[in-house]
């Protein structure tokens, strides 16, 4: 087994959660891994950081909106006591920082597997348009706006509802102008501009997460449908699919921009049967380890990646298979709580 420290981020198992917890879940069920798994939180009350049989180590770190070097500074600070063998950075917000960084971290020693800032750019929701004229993929039309003005000038263009987007996160329907006007507001000041304003494309949405090598292969891919949405658009429960049309979509989306890394694809079936992608998820997202009970390992074939192995496309993988979310009251003590306020690590 390969002895490994492997640090991740996204503990915030929360009603919308990040996909740090289930990729460890993924990594500790791997049967050639055998890791460390280093807790990197932004805040103190991600509870990641509390769950001890997952994360043997947990270490505050800045804000990647606080700069490069300050995070860069504290990642010198873990590295020195831990030895990082593997980085997997599991937010869309803190992504560009760390590809901005991938050749610093090299040097120090810590490897990771991202995708490349070409690739991640011209994936952005406000480049959607121009990305399904290039690789010929239907895209539901957009506008990227900075005010709300600049919808009313584009509003001719469009048919309510609408959907409006956030840069990172947050996604909703817009029946009016005013309603416009509520969620622009809502989400610039969570998340900055641009804001876009999608078509709405009434179908089901169908979600595939899938791992490219960088080389335009599909290490895996698994298209599941949502059973259970939650108010944020978050699944809350799915069902692993059996669809050839979303199969070969992700195929040639990986294949035509040599795709690195992990990603998810959010996609609209009409009811004419047509796929509309809606979304590029440049990462695993957090329903990862349905995948991974449904037979394929993608935290643990992306930790080899890092490691420079050669690996094996999946094969197939369950159909059938469901994951149901639940909460779940975890009991720790202030102590714990105040270490990791006060001195950062726990």
């Amino acid at each position: 087994m390969a002895k490994l420290t492997i640090a991740l981020s996204g503990l915030n198992n929360i009603d919308s959660p990040g996909p740090g917890i289930p990729v460890i879940r993924g990594i500790r069920d791997s049967k050639i891994l055998d890791a460390r798994i280093i807790g990197l939180a932004y805040e103190n009350l991600e509870p990641g950081a509390y769950m001890h049989e997952l994360v043997d180590k947990t270490y505050k770190v800045p804000y990647p909106s606080d700069g490069v070097e300050p995070l860069l500074e504290r990642l010198r600070y873990i590295h020195e006591k831990e030895q990082i063998d593997v980085l997997i950075p599991n937010f869309d917000s803190e992504l560009f920082t760390f590809m901005k960084s991938e050749k610093v971290l090299q040097e120090m020693g810590i490897n990771t597997f991202l995708p490349t800032i070409k690739q991640f750019e011209e994936r952005h929701k406000s480049n959607l348009p121009e990305y399904g004229k290039k690789y010929g993929v239907n895209v539901p039309y957009s506008e990227a706006i900075t005010s709300v003005q600049d919808f009313v000038l584009h509003k001719d263009k469009f048919e309510f509802p609408v959907v409006v987007k956030g840069k990172f996160y947050d996604a909703y329907i817009a029946y009016d102008l005013d309603q416009v006007s509520l969620y622009f507001n809502k989400i610039a000041a969570k998340w900055g501009l641009p804001i876009v304003i999608q078509e709405f494309v009434k179908g089901t949405e169908v979600n595939v997460i899938a791992l490219g090598d960088g080389k335009g292969n599909t290490i895996g891919a698994v298209p599941m449908r949502k059973t259970y949405i939650t108010d944020k658009g978050k699944a809350w429960g799915g069902i692993t699919l059996e669809d050839p049309s979303m199969m070969k979509l992700t195929d040639k989306i990986i294949s035509q921009t040599q795709w690195r890394g992990g990603m998810e694809l959010e996609l609209i079936r009409t009811a004419k049967n047509e796929l509309y992608l809606i979304e590029i998820n440049p990462r695993l997202p957090a329903w990862v380890y349905l995948a991974v009970a449904a037979g394929q390992n993608l935290p643990e074939a992306l930790v080899r990646l890092a490691m420079g192995e050669e690996v094996e496309p999946f094969k197939g993988y369950e159909v059938g298979k469901m994951f149901i979310r639940y909460s779940y009251d975890m009991i720790t003590d202030l102590h714990e709580f105040e270490q990791l306020a006060t001195k950062g690590e726990l």
